[in-house]
């Protein structure tokens, strides 16, 4: 059962906890970390880009401008074709929806991954406390410094602690996130993740 260092908010050891071996000792599935990351951006995409594909869609007569012979001009049956100025567009694209499903268990994999990849990399720490006194960005701020972090840091929570979610606002790159949204592409892109035993317990509860 690996054992983690518990650190104050001055990244100083003041004991240890034990983690799930089941959670965070696990082989680390890259291509499954890759697929999640993959499946959480396709679900914010919003596939909204449209053109009018056929004449139904667009405004105007559907008169012939002009007889079929006789004129000297070229053929023509209406004025939506997409020759004509105004007209429709061919192969243009429609509306889609670009997420994907994963099941439960290889998102759950996803996340024993990344989570044993943080310990083993250094990057996940557990910290006895995790508030601050007044909801402000310089509490935060002196926060960071104090547990050596890079500004890239997210803070896991169980949950809502009020200060610390409006003190991190203003932040670009600090977040808050409850154990309830986590999820691979937030513990991805920060650099450092700090929990605090409770938080810890919670996810074990999630995953095991």
């Amino acid at each position: 059962m690996p054992e983690l260092e518990l650190l104050d908010v001055n990244k100083k050891k003041v004991g240890t906890v034990s983690a799930s071996p089941a959670v965070f000792d696990v082989e680390v599935k890259e291509h499954l970390v890759q697929q999640y990351v993959v499946y959480q951006l396709a679900a914010r995409r919003s596939g909204s880009a449209a053109t009018k594909r056929n004449k139904g869609e667009l405004h105007g007569s559907g008169k012939k401008p002009w007889k079929q012979k006789g004129t000297g001009r070229a053929r023509a049956g209406n004025s939506r074709s997409p020759v004509w100025r105004g007209g429709m567009t061919v192969f243009g694209p429609t509306p889609r929806d670009y997420s994907f499903k994963m099941s439960k268990k290889t998102k759950q994999l996803a996340l024993k991954s990344i989570l044993t990849d943080g310990v083993k990399s250094d990057k996940f720490h557990v910290v006895d406390k995790l508030s601050i006194d007044n909801p402000k960005t310089s509490e935060v701020v002196q926060l960071l410094k104090s547990l050596g972090s890079p500004r890239k840091t997210l803070f896991l929570l169980s949950e809502r602690n009020h200060n610390l979610e409006l003190g991190v606002r203003n932040l670009q790159g600090v977040d808050v996130l409850l154990v309830d949204g986590l999820n691979v592409y937030d513990l991805a892109v920060h650099d450092k993740i700090f929990c605090t035993p409770q938080a810890l317990k919670k996810i074990e509860e999630r995953l095991a």
